[in-house]
């Protein structure tokens, strides 16, 4: 019984991001925000929705300015990546981020750049602490 409590909640939080998506592209906006918008998925879920976020904002020519703390998930995802400070809050440094094979989510992870991307950008986050 505890078991279908978890598959409950796995699904309800599942099929709420797909729905929280859906709803927004019904507007037809041409920029979605989406902030930390698979931080309550598992790590395979996450990687499941990003694949479908990537391949609906493609299909449908949406820009996407996302907020996330996801290192791996920003280059994985995005064009740019925008590293910004403590408060008060300014832009520290913008990494263009270019695949020589750009592709979706999961295949950029395996991209021999993306390993490049993520330590420079963590070197970055890192001089704060």
């Amino acid at each position: 019984m505890f078991q279908k409590g978890i598959v409950f909640l796995f699904l309800c939080l599942f099929k709420s991001q797909a729905v929280a998506l859906i709803r927004t592209l019904a507007i037809k906006p041409d920029i979605l925000l989406m902030d930390e918008p698979f931080s309550a998925l598992d790590y395979q879920s996450r990687l499941s929705i990003s694949e479908d976020v990537f391949r609906i904002l493609k299909e449908e020519k949406k820009s996407l300015i996302m907020v996330t703390h996801d290192i791996a998930e920003a280059i994985s995802i995005c064009d740019k990546v925008i590293v910004l400070s403590e408060r008060p809050c300014v832009v520290k440094k913008v990494f263009e981020i270019e695949f020589s094979q750009k592709a979706t989510p999961i295949a950029n992870r395996n991209a021999k750049e993306f390993a490049s991307y993520y330590n420079q950008i963590w070197k970055e986050i890192d001089h704060e602490f």
